[in-house]
């Protein structure tokens, strides 16, 4: 259903629940993401299959869903042949299908138009170093027409994540000024440090002065490094904390599969809500059970 609330209003209120990682459930559902656009393929291909990923989270108690937006932008649906007006309806697209699952359940569920890195547009990894090479004026007349198609689309947030330095992170900010859309900031990190080393008291502080920023944090990270995190991000802005680690386990390039095993955990989120998250969910490998575990915790079912 479409939410009453803001999601700024929301989060005024309680702990609003993210969704998880959207890739490893279109794997699960059997989609091949081997290809330059990951899952954002599937916006022009299998429409359908997205519906289907975002509908077994919010089945799962997800209040948020993100959408299948992150690598999707005009230069990577260039490469495939698509016109900026094609591309700009794919971008739409992305919100139209998260709305469409949302319809599957009866609790409020926002719409998180998600807005990656520079990085995952070139698919090489660079998404997790950052420092490309670009000013932040480059940079952000690179996401200034995606986050105007996004917005248009009417989505009820952006999702500015996966972050991995300041530079991007003020160009985003600035692309996303006027827009007419609330906007969360995501880091992706290391320790105290964003992925391109900088300090994060002083990442998260770029966003304190923006009214416009109704959370910042982290994700697509360890979950050992979100404790420290909420701190962080708390007392540098004053802002609800959002968080979606990644499940722990990690990408074995060479035998071409994950490894270990995870360490997420719902009953951790009391200890974030406590240092100010107020937005939870996973990331990459954390699936709808563990989705749903979290949302049992925050909302138990009443007793009769």
């Amino acid at each position: 259903m479409r939410p009453v609330r803001t999601l700024a209003a929301a989060l005024a209120e309680s702990t609003v629940v993210l969704d998880g990682g959207l890739s490893n459930q279109l794997e699960a559902q059997g989609c091949d993401l081997s290809d330059a656009l990951w899952s954002a393929r599937l916006l022009a291909d299998d429409p359908q299959q997205i519906v289907a990923g975002h509908t077994a989270y919010v089945r799962a108690g997800a209040q948020v869903l993100i959408t299948a937006s992150y690598q999707a932008t005009f230069e990577g649906f260039a490469r495939r042949g698509a016109g900026r007006a094609e591309a700009a309806g794919l971008l739409a697209r992305s919100v139209r299908l998260a709305r469409e699952a949302a319809g599957a359940v009866d609790h409020e569920v926002w719409v998180a138009a998600s807005v990656g890195p520079y990085g995952a547009m070139l698919a090489d990894g660079s998404e997790y170093r950052g420092r490309y090479g670009l000013t932040v004026r480059e940079l952000e007349r690179f996401h200034r027409p995606r986050i105007e198609a996004l917005a248009a689309a009417d989505p009820d947030v952006l999702a500015l994540e996966t972050v991995p330095d300041t530079d991007e992170a003020e160009a985003l900010l600035r692309a996303a000024g006027g827009c007419g859309k609330p906007v969360w900031l995501s880091y992706s990190v290391t320790g105290e440090r964003t992925r391109a080393g900088q300090p994060l008291a002083e990442a998260f502080a770029l966003a304190a002065d923006w009214d416009q920023v109704v959370a910042v944090g982290v994700n697509c990270c360890a979950s050992g490094d979100v404790d420290r995190a909420v701190e962080l991000a708390s007392s540098a802005t004053g802002k609800p904390v959002v968080v979606y680690p990644n499940s722990g386990e990690e990408w074995d390039a060479e035998r071409r599969g994950w490894r270990g095993r995870s360490t997420f955990a719902a009953a951790k989120v009391e200890g974030w809500e406590e240092a100010g998250a107020r937005l939870v969910g996973g990331c990459c490998r954390v699936g709808p059970e563990e989705i749903a575990d979290l949302a049992r915790l925050r909302n138990p079912p009443r007793r009769p």
